[in-house]
């Protein structure tokens, strides 16, 4: 296996650099399992075990290209070093910590995968919209199930306003229909990630695209709630030549994203809101304010600018708590740098 055909080029071999001179081996992580990793490199797999010099806030996410030092007469390496990532899909971690999460790294596309019936949401698409435009990947919206709908096109309607300049492909996993437009995306070497609530069949699309039952898949329940089918995230090499990274389904994206995203995800209500009469205008009360007029008018939709409105008050609310952290740690870095002080002058 060529290093090309693991999405390696020109900008992972630069950052590479440096460690060529120390022996080590370019690979990519290809499974996280808790503490070890299973690695894709020229030497085919390795697992490959964390060097005690990496902090926490270090360790290799899945799509992650790393530097290892492989140890003699075993399938294993040490990971020495992550390289800088040139996409990264994060989400905040669940609970009340304010600490992100990388889901996928190093990824170009992101197939946000929904599903004809309940899963078809507007709202929720805007949500894992934003969180992909965050990642610096190209997101494309997958609406899987069509051998199932009672009215596609109906349904595909309501996506049309919050899909702006992003392609929207409708794909049957079970019976293969419209998979073909997801050819474009996965051509050799490049890393796409699936996306989606549980139930939405990406396991399913998972297996379809690889040509083989590699993952397990469930039925919906009865309530149509999505069952997990997938428990961690995996690299699965495609036969065209792709590498896809399928996820867990989410009950809930909890977004790590910073609000300049929003500018792309609500493309519109930016290009209106730049009419306004002030720049720092709230859409409230202010003379001359183009958002209220085209609320009223019609041409731009109050639920629209309502799930706009609601997720810049979540990113603002998440930089607060961001800010508050930071200013935690500071204090008990200048805390812990006071002790050591004490600790000499004794």
């Amino acid at each position: 296996m060529k290093l090309q055909d693991l999405g390696w080029d020109a900008f992972f071999a630069e950052a590479f650099e440096p460690y060529e001179q120390d022996n080590l081996l370019p690979a990519r992580v290809s499974a996280r399992h808790h503490g070890p990793c299973e690695l894709l490199s020229e030497r085919g797999r390795l697992g490959g075990v964390m060097s005690g010099r990496l902090n926490d806030d270090e360790l290799p996410a899945v799509g992650d290209w790393v530097a290892v030092r492989p140890v003699e007469g075993e399938r294993k390496a040490v990971i020495e070093a992550v390289l800088p990532r040139r996409s990264a899909f994060t989400r905040k971690e669940a609970w009340r910590r304010t600490v992100v999460q990388v889901v996928a790294a190093n990824i170009d596309t992101v197939f946000v995968v929904t599903a004809f019936g309940g899963d078809l949401n507007p709202r929720r698409l805007e949500r894992y919209l934003t969180a992909a435009w965050d990642s610096g990947a190209t997101p494309v919206i997958v609406v899987n199930k069509s051998d199932v709908a009672e009215d596609p096109q109906a349904e595909l309607l309501e996506v049309e306003p919050v899909a702006v300049g992003i392609a929207v492909c409708a794909v049957s996993a079970v019976t293969g229909d419209g998979l073909a437009e997801l050819d474009p995306y996965l051509g050799p070497g490049k890393t796409v990630a699936l996306l989606g609530s549980s139930g939405v069949g990406k396991s399913t699309l998972v297996n379809r695209l690889a040509g083989q039952e590699l993952l397990a898949t469930a039925e919906t329940s009865a309530d149509g709630r999505g069952r997990h089918t997938t428990s961690h995230r995996e690299l699965i090499p495609l036969p065209a030549g792709a590498l896809l990274l399928d996820t867990p389904g989410m009950r809930e994206l909890q977004l790590w994203a910073d609000e300049e995203v929003l500018e792309t995800t609500f493309g519109e209500i930016s290009e209106i809101a730049a009419d306004c009469r002030f720049a720092d205008c709230s859409h409230e009360h202010e003379p001359g304010c183009a958002i209220r007029a085209a609320l009223a008018d019609g041409s731009l939709s109050s639920e629209r600018f309502a799930s706009y409105r609601k997720l810049q008050r979540e990113l603002r609310a998440l930089e607060i708590r961001k800010d508050g952290r930071l200013r935690s740690e500071a204090r008990k870095a200048r805390a812990r740098f006071a002790r050591s002080q004490r600790k000499v002058r004794w």
